[in-house]
């Protein structure tokens, strides 16, 4: 979608969403006071879901707020845009996609797909990398086998009483040692 803007410029109109994108806010702190600062901040406009705020390099001074509903996330972005928060004026605009948060609320989520993650699910076994094959060597061809796997047939059955003759035990007298010394 796009919008009116300057000539030979198309400007992409970002919908209103649950989730607000704060940026220029203050780098200095730390990850939890900004967080819980944000919250106390926020939380007037609305019940907050989620708060990201990463210190990265890429993410430094920036953070997603993560409303209940888009209302409070619209009220929140007219009262506080240009509000000075630590010294520096927070400038603050609708996130461009839906917040994980709300992803996994809806139903919506999806697992982000990553190059280590295999293509194909099924019996098919990975290939080594070359490093693996310098660490670990060559995979054995065939499965191991457990040394100690019990039977599975023998679970749950008592092991039989041996019958002894019992006069055998009865005529045997205990021996008696005399552990005292005679002097």
């Amino acid at each position: 979608m796009a919008s009116i803007g300057a000539p030979g410029v198309v400007t992409r109109v970002i919908l209103p969403n649950q989730t607000l994108y704060c940026h220029n806010l203050n780098d200095k702190l730390h990850k939890d006071d900004l967080r819980r600062n944000l919250y106390m901040l926020f939380t007037t406009y609305g019940i907050i879901l989620d708060i990201v705020a990463l210190k990265t390099r890429a993410m430094r001074g920036q953070a997603h707020i993560v409303f209940r509903d888009i209302d409070s996330s619209t009220q929140a972005m007219r009262a506080l845009q240009g509000f000075t928060f630590f010294g520096k004026d927070m400038k603050i605009a609708y996130a461009n996609t839906k917040s994980d948060t709300i992803a996994k609320l809806d139903g919506t989520f999806k697992l982000p797909e990553t190059e280590l993650q295999p293509e194909h699910s099924g019996a098919e076994t990975a290939e080594q990398t070359p490093g693996q094959l310098v660490v670990f060597g060559k995979a054995p061809a065939i499965k191991a086998i457990p040394i100690n796997q019990q039977d599975d047939t023998a679970k749950g059955v008592k092991r039989g009483r041996e019958q002894e003759d019992s006069e055998s035990d009865n005529d045997v007298e205990m021996e008696v040692s005399d552990d005292e010394d005679d002097d």
